[in-house]
C-alpha cells in the first residue's frame, strides 16, 4: 500500500499536468482555434448567440468575477510577479469577453506577448481589441490578427 500511493498520486499529478496543457483561450465556441487563424464569419444566429451568452447576467457575474480575483492576485503579490501564459490568455480573453461580446476572438500568449486573432463585428471593436489587452498586468506587447466580419444572415437550405 505504501508504494500503491506515490505511484497513484504521481499519476493523478501527470494527468492533471497534461490536462491543462496550454491550449488557445477563446470567447466563444466558433472562435478560431489559433491565434494564427482568422476565424469564419459569424451568421446572425451565431452573432446573437454570442452576444447573448456575454451579456447574460449570470455570464456577467463569472467574468467579474474572474476578472476580481485575478486582480486580488495581483495586488497580493504586488503586481509585478511573472505572469504564467495561460493567466494572460484567460485574463485577456476574459477582459475581451466582457468588452466585446459579439467577438470570436482566440487568445495565445508567450511570454508577455498576446495573440489574439478572429472576427469582430465592428471596426469600433477591432481598434479596442490592443487597448484592452494592455490593461491586463503582465502583458508586454498586443499582436492583433483579427478582422471585421460582420454577421451574415445564414444561407437557407
Amino acid at each position: 500500500m505504501k508504494r500503491l500511493f506515490p505511484l497513484l498520486l504521481g499519476g493523478f499529478i501527470a494527468l492533471g499536468a497534461f490536462g491543462c496543457e496550454a491550449g488557445v483561450e477563446k470567447t466563444s465556441t466558433e472562435a478560431p482555434n489559433s491565434a494564427n487563424q482568422t476565424g469564419e464569419v459569424a451568421d446572425t444566429e451565431t452573432a446573437q448567440q454570442n452576444q447573448e451568452d456575454a451579456t447574460g447576467e449570470i455570464r456577467r457575474k463569472q467574468l467579474d468575477a474572474d476578472i476580481r480575483a485575478r486582480e486580488q492576485r495581483n495586488n497580493a503579490t504586488g503586481g509585478d510577479a511573472q505572469r504564467a501564459d495561460a493567466d494572460l490568455e484567460s485574463e485577456v480573453r476574459s477582459k475581451l469577453e466582457a468588452n466585446l461580446p459579439a467577438s470570436q476572438l482566440a487568445v495565445e500568449a508567450e511570454d508577455g506577448a498576446v495573440k489574439v486573432s478572429g472576427t469582430v463585428p465592428t471596426q469600433e471593436q477591432l481598434d479596442r481589441i490592443e487597448p484592452l489587452a494592455r490593461e491586463i498586468k503582465g502583458v508586454q506587447q498586443v499582436s492583433v490578427n483579427a478582422q471585421v466580419a460582420p454577421a451574415q444572415q445564414k444561407p437557407e437550405s
